[in-house]
């Protein structure tokens, strides 16, 4: 997938970030989505690619935008596989949170999983513990080799867990093992992909979220040389049909990278709508706005930061 397709990409996710960025803190979070996907779309038809939705906003008669399916781009140029999450934290934006983000991955038509809008158990690690843990081990066992790994003791490994009920087992599990939790309430992508951002606190990601954000940070951390794997979690006989139906092959098997992302020719994009754990917030000025965002290749493993600084009167077009 060529290359310059990368600024391409850092410009749809700005674009999203500063429409969800108008509605932090006002308690509106459905405006706050319905702003980033508008923007979103505006922005993905000015691109040359022939783009499928694969994971994006739900089926055709739920979202009139971004549905699984929706062809966009110009429809010239490249066939591109296409998952997005035009805010990733909902909740975070509209209650003033840290780490939401607008994200999006692309990777070459046919390669990426469809995953339907169901739950998945996850564990993330940086590139340092790749292929040393396991949804097959429990949590004390994945702490430890995650620690051997890192050279560090298990008191010093630090998980990031979603603030959920279901995962009440879970922490106290890890609080056995004497390690450091950091507990979120929205924004597992950003979890995930956080062990393997240098210099960050978070060591590793574990619990249950959701399927298509599973696949998001799969492609993240195969452009970083993280490891992830998943293991969907069903909520009922409907939802098990429905991943039949979208060509899913391991219903109860443990996925790896490669069963989420069949290439090395990704990229992953996203922008911060509200400051986290390695990307800032969208900041207004009276120019226009400042926004950070991260595009990683996952061919090269190169990773940038890119920080941008755009001027408009009152909103910016695209």
């Amino acid at each position: 997938m060529d290359r310059n397709l990368a600024l391409d990409f850092i410009r749809v996710t700005e674009a999203a970030a500063m429409a969800s960025a108008r509605w932090v803190g006002k308690g509106e979070k459905e405006k706050a989505d319905d702003a980033a996907v508008e923007m979103m779309r505006k922005t993905f038809a000015k691109m040359d690619i022939d783009g499928t939705v694969v994971i994006g906003e739900g089926e055709r008669d739920e979202a009139p935008m971004l549905y699984i399916g929706e062809k966009i781009g110009s429809g010239k140029g490249f066939g591109v596989d296409i998952a997005v999450d035009p805010v990733e934290g909902t909740n975070s934006v509209a209650y003033g949170r840290p780490n939401a983000i607008a994200v999006l991955a692309a990777s070459p038509k046919g390669t990426m999983l469809h995953a339907p809008d169901t739950y998945m158990d996850k564990i993330a690690v940086g590139p340092q513990a790749h292929g040393q843990v396991s949804l097959e081990g429990d949590v004390a066992y994945n702490i430890e080799q995650t620690a051997k790994a890192l050279d560090k003791k298990p008191k010093d490994i630090t998980v990031v867990v979603l603030d959920r009920e279901r995962h009440n087992d879970l922490i106290k599990d890890i609080r056995k093992c004497d390690s450091r939790i950091v507990i979120i309430k929205d924004g597992d992508v950003s979890g995930a992909i956080s062990p393997s951002i240098p210099d960050n606190e978070i060591d590793m990601l574990l619990g249950v979220g959701a399927a298509p954000e599973g696949v998001l940070a799969a492609a993240a951390i195969a452009c970083t040389g993280g490891y992830m794997e998943g293991r969907f979690k069903f909520r009922d006989d409907d939802d098990r049909k429905r991943a039949e139906g979208m060509g899913v092959k391991k219903l109860d098997e443990i996925m790896h990278m490669k069963d989420m992302l069949d290439c090395d020719k990704a990229i992953f994009a996203a922008t911060g709508i509200t400051t986290g754990s390695f990307l800032k917030g969208v900041r207004f000025t009276k120019e226009g706005a400042e926004t950070h965002s991260v595009v990683m290749r996952s061919r090269t493993k190169t990773v940038r930061y890119v920080e941008g600084h755009h001027k408009f009167e009152d909103e910016p077009e695209y």
